[in-house]
């Protein structure tokens, strides 16, 4: 039991820190070109906490990851703004037509699009701090992992928002969980689809292997 309360302690105390460092970091960058080095920097870690690499130095790792990737992580932010902007457009619009109007008919289809691109956008940085792959490839990665794992899919969207739910009710909990509890949940997921899609790859090369020996 108290080996428990003690690994429940340690996990909260790392997820805290790694929040500061990000809201810090993005706060550096003067917020617009703060957030996703940072947000980059905090799945950087995460992901090697996943993967059992608890005891790496935390800020030093972050501040590496956040140099390292700053210039190419904005690229990424303003494919996302942009992404985002549209997203907003299109909402506004979409909600202010007239009833029985011809746009009142493709309401749903967009809407679909919309969610399906929100996915896509989900399992991109997920997808570019676990494999070395170029901008075009990360993108199109991204896009086969959300099509073939629609569970994951549904685990990352329901853990997200009751995570989001629960602080928007105890509003004190931003300041410390705001971003790393909800990366922590995506990168668990997603990293639960690329073993997945790795199992997968290597059940392939075997049966290819096993054919070509025949």
């Amino acid at each position: 039991m108290r080996n428990t309360l003690f690994a429940i302690t340690e996990w909260i105390t790392r997820l805290a820190y790694i929040n500061i460092l990000w809201l810090g970091f993005t706060l550096l960058g003067l917020i617009v070109f703060g957030l996703f080095p940072a947000t980059i920097a905090m799945f950087t870690i995460t992901r090697k906490w996943i993967m059992g690499d608890t005891d790496l130095p935390v800020f030093t790792t972050f501040w590496q990851a956040y140099k390292q990737e700053f210039l190419k992580s904005n690229l990424f932010g303003l494919i996302f703004y942009f992404i985002g902007f549209v997203f907003f457009i299109n909402t506004t619009f979409l909600l202010t037509v007239d009833a029985g109007s011809f746009f009142n008919t493709i309401k749903i289809p967009l809407y679909v699009a919309m969610i399906a691109l929100a996915l896509i956008m989900v399992y991109v940085i997920p997808t570019y701090v676990h494999y070395d792959l170029k901008f075009l490839q990360i993108w199109k990665n991204a896009f086969l992992i959300m099509l073939i794992h629609p569970l994951h899919n549904i685990a990352i969207v329901v853990g997200s928002v009751a995570v989001v739910y629960l602080m928007l009710r105890f509003p004190a909990t931003l300041v410390f969980f705001c971003g790393s509890v909800p990366t922590f949940i995506i990168m668990g997921i997603c990293y639960q689809a690329f073993k997945r899609v790795a199992m997968k790859q290597e059940q392939w090369a075997e049966n290819e292997a096993e054919t070509s020996a025949n």
